[in-house]
């Protein structure tokens, strides 16, 4: 099994927390100006140099707020010709996760595909019967939930959490209950991002909850951590989604 948390867990705690709070802080203020409409869509982004200065950090630090807008896919880097907006996502996001939360939001992602990606992988060797009921259990209240308008944190959640109970190793659970209010936080963002928007992006959430469910119903483990984490992976990328 690789060992994705361990890197990512590692990876986090070796860059200087003074560092990350700069390039956090540098990270959001570009996302705002960008979904503000200083930065339209298709056009340049000031030189390293200018917009270090206007944001009053390093170069160094500006690079890893550049390069997270990049991996979120608001920004595309064009080589010799510097960072350009490929994407503006809706001015609503701000309404529900302000500016200072934004970039935890995202690593909470980074961190639940690897360990809720594992727990899927384990819960597929592991489930029972009475897993799988439960879990069926909550997707017909989400297939309600999506029919009637209504958010469905709560059975959302609910899903991610049998599934780490189903894996039959507690410290995923633990794990998760650990964070459970940045959890939410991501989940309140995503679901309400995506209730704003048509039925049909709801329905692609619930097609993600029902693969990886098929994937563990099926004794599947690779699909099942391919399914969880694309599922997680795509929720985290929804964010800055405009349709």
């Amino acid at each position: 099994m690789p060992h994705q948390v361990s890197y990512l867990v590692t990876t986090y705690a070796d860059e200087p927390a003074k560092d990350r709070s700069l390039s956090d802080h540098a990270y959001e203020q570009v996302l705002s100006m960008i979904i503000e409409g200083d930065f339209p869509v298709g056009t340049k982004l000031p030189t390293e140099q200018v917009l270090s200065q206007k944001l009053s950090v390093s170069r160094p630090i500006l690079r890893r707020a550049l390069k997270q807008l990049r991996d979120d896919g608001v920004v595309v880097s064009r080589q010799g010709s510097g960072s350009f907006v490929q994407r503006r996502p809706e001015g609503v996001m701000l309404d529900f996760a302000p500016v200072g939360s934004i970039a935890d939001i995202q690593r909470v992602f980074e961190f639940r595909a690897a360990i809720e990606g594992e727990a899927a992988y384990l819960a597929a060797a592991r489930r029972d019967e009475t897993h799988l009921t439960r879990l069926k259990d909550i997707l017909q209240e989400l297939d309600r939930c999506i029919q009637s308008g209504e958010l469905g944190v709560d059975a959302d959640e609910a899903f991610h959490a049998v599934v780490c109970e189903a894996s039959d190793n507690g410290y995923f659970a633990a794990a998760r209950n650990s964070m459970k209010s940045n959890i939410l936080k991501g989940m309140n963002l995503t679901r309400s991002l995506s209730l704003s928007k048509t039925q049909a992006r709801m329905q692609k959430v619930q097609a993600e909850h029902y693969a990886v469910f098929d994937a563990i119903a099926a004794q599947d483990e690779d699909k099942a951590r391919d399914a969880m984490r694309t599922h997680v992976m795509n929720a985290r990328v929804r964010v800055f989604e405009d349709s």
